[in-house]
This record gives structure tokens, C-alpha cells and sequence, in this order.
């Protein structure tokens, strides 16, 4: 009986020394950051966590910013990055089509879930959300969860089709951008991220004080899980405890809280599995598209 357990002791042995073998160690990590804001700007506001990950972990890192949620994803799929941050829509494509890992999700307080808010002008006559059928509309990018998966899941069931019931649709690639059409009348409402029904949203953070009266909420979706921070998944797995590590001290200094803040409006990070984003699969069935 000694000998068979030695035996089977020694085969998980070497199996994990195989898959340690396997796994991939970089010389640079490259960090992945989905663009809420443009990309000239996102880079700037990265520049703090890749300082202070570099010195956590003791090796050069360097940041990605793509143009679109997209750019990520191909950029996770085609193994040119490490780790990268994802909207829940965006992340559930990257765990279809590069195997991505999710380890930590994004917390609003102590939720770690947010909603989807489809505003218009505090001066419009737009009532609910039959009133849309014919006006214009802002999707953030088709890969975005609050800008556009779950305001079409919020347009279905109020009876309107998003592919047919609007005059003209536009993907303004930013929340920043969508708050902006919205206030200047350049789309007749929109969709972006509210992490709380209250003040905390992407107009109030985008908008100067006397601007902010200047936008009304039409509608709010269900509660969204919220965004992530994954890995590819033949990462390294100390290499990926030390990421996690990095991340979830850094939510908790001063410094790092400041950060995290000023660049995708969250207060901290807690762990994730990739369960949690079941119902995020569910709206991408409702609204008709196949995670490819």
C-alpha cells in the first residue's frame, strides 16, 4: 500500500513539475488597459500602476492601450499581453476567444456589481423608453456591457428592436464620449455605466458641476457584475499570485485607491471566478449574439 501511494506521489509530482515547465514566464509584463476614456489620456493615467507594479514585482512592465475593447481581446488571443482589464462583456468574449483568466473583479464600495443607464437631456420630451422608437441613440462600443449589451436587453423589453427602432445609431468609443453627444445634442439619448443610482455615474464624473443637471436618466438596467482584471491562462501561476497580490494591495493604499479611482471609477478589487458572469452570457443570448 506504501509503495502504490509513493507510486501516485510521485506521478503528481512530476505532472506539476510538467505544468510548471509548461507555464509561461515573460521577461516583460504587459498590461492591457480596455480605453473608458481615449487612448492618449488612458496611458498617461496608467502610468502610475505600471510604475509601482514594475517595482512589486521586480520586472520591466509596460502598458496597451487599444483603440477598442477589441484590440484587447486580439492582443489577449494572440498572446501579446499578460494581464489586461475587462468589462464584463468584453472579458466573457476574451475567456471564448483567448482562454482568458479572470482573478479579481472591481468593487463599487462593497458590490462588486454596477448598472447600465440610458440617459438623455433633462430638457427632453423623451418620457421612457417607447418614446426612442425613431430618435437617435449612442452605444458606447459593441463590446461594452453598460454602453450597449444591456441597454439593448433594457430597449428589448420595453417592445423596441435596437437594429431597426432608431433614425441613426452611433458607437462613440467612450463613455466620455456617449455623456458628451448626449449633452450637446448630438444624439437624442445614449447608454454608459452607473455604479450606483445615486451620484456615482460617468456623467458625474465626466461633466463640470453646472453641467451635470443637464442629464437625465431614462432608465436603469439589472445589476451588471463588475469589471475584471484577467490572465492569460497559461500564465505562470506565481507569477499570476504575485499580479493578484499586487493588485489587491495596491486597491488598499492611498495612492493606489486614488489611481484606481481616477482611472475606471472603482474603489478596490475583490477575488472572481468565472461563474460570476453567467448572467452577462445571458444578456449576449437575449440580445441575439454568439460569443464566438
Amino acid at each position: 500500500m506504501q509503495v502504490k501511494k509513493r507510486f501516485f506521489l510521485g506521478i503528481l509530482c512530476l505532472l506539476s513539475a510538467q505544468a510548471s515547465a509548461l507555464a509561461y514566464t515573460p521577461h516583460i509584463v504587459k498590461v492591457g488597459f480596455t480605453p473608458w476614456e481615449n487612448q492618449q489620456d488612458m496611458m498617461k493615467s496608467s502610468r502610475i500602476i505600471v510604475e509601482r507594479m514594475s517595482r512589486h514585482l521586480k520586472m520591466r512592465v509596460v502598458p496597451f492601450v487599444a483603440s477598442d475593447y477589441s484590440g484587447v481581446i486580439e492582443a489577449m488571443r494572440s498572446k501579446k499581453l499578460d494581464v489586461a482589464f475587462f468589462p464584463p462583456a468584453a472579458y466573457v468574449m476574451a475567456r471564448k476567444q483567448a482562454q482568458a483568466k479572470v482573478i479579481l473583479k472591481s468593487k463599487f464600495g462593497s458590490r462588486a456589481a454596477y448598472y447600465s443607464a440610458i440617459i438623455t437631456q433633462s430638457d427632453s420630451k423623451l418620457k421612457t423608453l417607447k418614446d426612442l422608437k425613431g430618435k437617435t441613440f449612442a452605444f458606447v462600443d459593441p463590446a461594452s456591457t453598460s454602453g450597449c449589451i444591456y441597454p439593448k436587453v433594457l430597449l428589448m423589453n420595453a417592445g423596441l428592436n435596437p437594429e431597426r427602432d432608431f433614425s441613426r445609431v452611433i458607437y462613440s468609443g467612450g463613455h466620455d464620449a456617449t455623456v458628451l453627444a448626449v449633452l450637446n445634442h448630438q444624439v437624442d439619448a445614449g447608454a454608459t455605466y452607473a455604479n450606483n443610482m445615486a451620484e456615482d455615474n460617468a456623467w458625474f464624473k465626466i461633466l463640470k458641476p453646472q453641467e451635470r443637471g443637464k442629464i437625465r436618466v431614462l432608465s436603469y438596467s439589472k445589476p451588471i457584475p463588475s469589471d475584471n482584471i484577467a490572465v492569460r491562462n497559461d500564465l505562470d501561476p506565481v507569477l499570476e499570485a504575485k499580479i493578484k497580490k499586487f493588485f489587491l494591495d495596491f486597491s488598499l493604499s492611498s495612492e493606489g485607491r486614488k489611481t484606481i479611482k481616477a482611472i475606471y471609477n472603482v474603489d478596490g478589487f475583490t477575488s472572481a471566478s468565472d461563474e460570476d458572469y453567467a448572467p452577462v452570457r445571458e444578456a449576449f443570448e437575449k440580445v441575439g449574439l454568439k460569443l464566438r
